[in-house]
């Protein structure tokens, strides 16, 4: 298995991240990854400023690690939209992967966004769709 170093030295710029905000949340979300189910994810506009590093870049390619840091895939980001929390779509709502309505979405997205700095109904969200380039698993 390829470290995290190696495999960001194959995709220049890449930059490493973990979903979700515990271990078993970044597990589930790395499931539905690898099975192809989810192809988002959204996040705090306010977490990504413009200048940040992390922030998505359509084109460029990061490696989603377990909770561990432990390169699990490597994903291209194809996409990155800002709109208001409750102007989210259905279509955007299932390329999560996550729920299968809106109403699931918004109430697991509240509470997630609640832990996570605060939650607002208008809250601006940077939105990702992205492709995944490489399964990073044994």
């Amino acid at each position: 298995m390829a470290t995290l170093e190696e495999i960001l030295g194959r995709h220049p710029g890449a930059q490493s991240f973990r979903f979700g905000d515990s271990p078993e949340l970044c597990d589930l979300l790395l499931r539905l990854v690898v099975a192809g189910r989810k192809t988002a994810t959204c996040g705090a506009l306010r977490d990504y400023p413009p200048d940040d590093p992390s922030r998505p870049v359509v084109g460029r390619r990061d490696v989603a690690t377990d909770w561990e840091g432990r390169p699990v895939v490597v994903i291209e980001t194809t996409e990155v939209t800002e709109r208001r929390f409750d102007a989210v779509d259905e279509a955007f709502m299932l390329a999560e992967g996550e729920n299968d309505t809106l109403d699931g979405w918004r109430r697991d997205h509240r509470a997630y966004f609640e832990r996570n700095g605060g939650w607002s109904a208008d809250m601006m969200l940077l939105c990702e769709r992205f492709r995944v380039v490489e399964d990073c698993a044994p």
